[in-house]
């Protein structure tokens, strides 16, 4: 009985903590934006860019090291909860852009006056930079890959060239000739 009241409660406080940031983050994300950009739509498009690419890349990078065994269950909730906090400036900009409550339409409106260019900018940097962390994670994977197996290879030529040079003396043992006496 105990669990199930303080499960209600932890569902309770989450809520209204979501309710509150949900009307908060979305136009402080939006101010803190067009504060940077000024109106200006090339720096909008460069900080988009910015923030779309490093905070797609960073967190895919971060969630791939979940798959890694020393990491028990605990940690590896962690891991996660880690790459979608890194993810932020992504989610918020999303927020905005997807959002249909007040605060989003607020952000939005401000995005589009002060921040021109940010948001479309924030989603293709977003795409490039689960592209480049994706092609970096499979490079390294397919680099481990290739490693092991020259290894592998490299030691049956080990074990073939030691059977090669134990076979051949044994031969040359057996078809030594002796040299004439005179």
């Amino acid at each position: 009985m105990r669990r199930i009241v303080v499960v209600l409660v932890l569902v309770v406080v989450a809520l209204v903590v979501y309710g509150l940031l949900a009307a908060a983050l979305p136009r402080w994300w939006a101010q803190r934006v067009g504060n940077q950009v000024d109106g200006r739509m090339t720096v909008g498009i460069f900080w988009g860019l910015f923030y779309g690419f490093v905070f797609s890349f960073l967190p895919v990078l971060v969630v791939w090291q979940v798959r890694r065994p020393f990491l028990k269950w605990p940690w590896k909730i962690a891991v996660v909860l880690v790459a979608v906090a890194l993810a932020a400036p992504n989610w918020l900009t999303l927020s905005i852009s997807l959002g249909d409550n007040s605060a989003s339409d607020a952000g939005w409106i401000t995005l589009v006056n002060e921040a021109p260019g940010f948001q479309w900018a924030t989603l293709f940097g977003a795409i490039a930079g689960v592209l480049a962390s994706l092609a970096l994670v499979g490079t390294l994977a397919s680099a481990r890959r290739r490693k092991s197996k020259v290894s592998e290879l490299e030691g049956r030529l080990r074990e073939r060239d030691a059977d090669t040079r134990a076979g051949a003396d044994e031969s040359n043992d057996e078809h030594r000739e002796e040299p004439p006496h005179a």
